[in-house]
């Protein structure tokens, strides 16, 4: 091999690999900054703040009009509620279901695991949800 073949192939393995270091930096950027923005403010509070924010921003409500927003929010809350405690006697029946055809097909040894995962699930729901119980 001549001698600019073989520094053409170095140029190349170091653009190639400089910019898979670019790539991963970027990524690893993405990845903190969109892993910070998730840990300050979670949950369905936030969310509701975030969007009465957004829309008091963007359409540049006056006050009286955030007042009667927040009026619309907090009945718009209060229906959804209502609607998931009226369909939560059904959802608990399919979820029972579920979980019988699921032990159905297992053994002892996994049937107590299962139950352990559903245990877990269980517990990572309510910390997710603190506000609706039974869930």
């Amino acid at each position: 091999m001549k001698r600019s073949n073989v520094s053409v192939i170095v140029y190349v393995c170091l653009v190639f690999l400089s910019g898979v270091l670019v790539g991963l930096a970027g990524f690893g950027m993405y990845h903190a900054r969109a892993g910070g923005a998730k840990s300050e403010s979670v949950g369905p509070e936030a969310a509701k703040q975030r969007y009465r924010e957004n829309l008091r921003t963007r359409l540049q409500l006056s006050p009286d009009q955030l007042k009667r927003l927040d009026v619309i929010l907090s009945e718009t809350h209060d229906r959804f509620r209502a609607l998931r405690e009226k369909y939560k006697p059904e959802v608990s029946v399919i979820q029972a279901e579920h979980a019988d055809k699921i032990r159905a097909i297992l053994d002892d040894r996994q049937r107590a695991e299962y139950e352990k995962l559903r245990q877990e699930r269980q517990k990572q729901e309510s910390e997710k949800h603190p506000h609706t119980p039974g869930c």
